[in-house]
């Protein structure tokens, strides 16, 4: 990996190493890794490892959990089903599709399947993935990806010594 910002996060270096490991990526697109974790983060980076850049962007369980907190009356929903309507009447379904097009709606507007590989990862990334409007031959979810470059990192290690 090259051209690692000051504070790059460890979670994000492993996904971006495993990426570049693991995904087949034969006409050489950008590499546009979305880890859908506490936060949303948004990592781009060339064929070659080199970080293009990013985009962090609360996530799933941390929008639900700041709507409940900071407003009156508004409690996070029991259950995850997506809505299919865009628009809702019930408030706890109003709030669901708010908070998913809030997320997909960054990586639909980030995210040129001409240019780029997206591969979805984190704890709700397959739950996630199913919303993004694309085409759904351009995306890749590997929902253990960090751990991946873990161990990706840990046995190039081994080598060395």
């Amino acid at each position: 990996l090259s051209n690692l910002p000051n504070h790059f996060g460890v979670d994000r270096a492993f996904a971006c190493l495993a990426a570049l490991k693991i995904i087949t990526n034969p006409l050489k697109k950008d590499l546009l890794i979305a880890d859908f974790g506490t936060i949303l983060s948004i990592t781009k980076l060339n064929s070659n490892g080199y970080i293009i850049g990013g985009q962090l962007i609360p996530g799933f369980q941390t929008q639900l959990k700041s709507m409940e907190q900071n407003t009156k009356n508004l409690k996070v929903p029991k259950k995850y089903d997506i809505p299919t309507k865009d628009f809702l009447i019930n408030t706890e379904e109003a709030i669901l599709k708010g908070v998913i097009n809030s997320l997909t709606g960054v990586i639909n507007s980030s995210f040129n399947p001409l240019k780029d590989i997206l591969i979805t990862c984190g704890g709700d990334s397959q739950f996630l993935t199913k919303s993004i409007k694309t085409e759904k031959k351009s995306i890749i979810n590997a929902p253990n990806l960090v751990m991946e470059g873990m161990i990706i990192h840990h046995l190039s290690l081994k080598q060395l010594l």
